[in-house]
């Protein structure tokens, strides 16, 4: 963990900085405000416990995303893509004094615009920055099924499942029209997209291991795309 060491440690080592990105939003009335950054530090916790990339480190989780759609519930705190970006250039460029690589761990989407454009910029100024997605394949959209079987592997004192009703359940493209004016308020008073009845910590260990998996094979081959994506 970054936090712990000192800095004659680190000094004239090679190192894979791997940064947890998440968001402090609303994930319904059952999980925490900070899902995306439980699971984004879950996945990179899991890779530097299994990768056998050499030189991998886990820096603190940065907190705040993007968010904005979530403003229309309590608690939500978006600073927004301007600011986002400015973080995660100047957050790259100090990095990247020192480690060989950085690679952001994304657990929010709605992160996803300002990653490309913050890491190409930092690829184009000759860094090595690349950002991943925790994806889960066939998830739904927020706060159903997938997030919450996913916290209720890796944090699943922090799940009210007294509070899990289901939301929305149309596909998000068909709301994607009123969320762009409302957000997700508009669409999901209780601010789920899916339904987590069912979820289970069964199938978030699986989830959490498919990624973990990827993200293993992708820092060992190391192939970034036009979009900075390592994948």
């Amino acid at each position: 963990m970054l936090g712990q060491c000192n800095w004659p440690d680190l000094d004239g080592q090679v190192i894979t900085l791997l940064v947890p990105l998440g968001s402090v939003e609303q994930h319904g009335p059952h999980l925490p405000l900070d899902t995306d950054t439980r699971i984004a530090a879950a996945i990179a916790d899991r890779v530097c416990g299994r990768s056998d990339a050499p030189g991998l480190l886990r820096a603190p989780d940065l907190n705040y995303g993007a968010s904005g759609e979530h403003e229309g519930f309590a608690g939500t705190i978006s600073i927004g893509h301007e600011a986002l970006r400015g973080l995660l250039v100047e957050y790259g460029r100090s990095a990247c004094r020192w480690a060989a690589r950085v690679v952001f761990v994304n657990g929010h989407g709605g992160n996803t615009r300002t990653l490309v454009e913050a890491v190409t910029r930092l690829r184009y100024e000759g860094r090595d920055v690349a950002w991943f997605p925790c994806a889960f394949d066939g998830a739904d959209a927020h706060a159903g099924f997938t997030e919450t079987s996913v916290l209720l592997h890796v944090s699943p004192s922090v799940v009210d499942r007294s509070r899990a009703v289901a939301g929305n359940r149309e596909p998000v493209g068909a709301l994607l029209g009123a969320m762009r004016s409302g957000g997700v308020a508009a669409v999901s008073p209780n601010g789920v997209l899916g339904d987590p009845e069912g979820a289970n910590p069964d199938d978030g260990a699986g989830l959490v291991g498919d990624v973990t998996d990827r993200l293993c094979t992708a820092l060992e081959s190391w192939q970034v795309d036009d979009l900075g994506r390592l994948g």
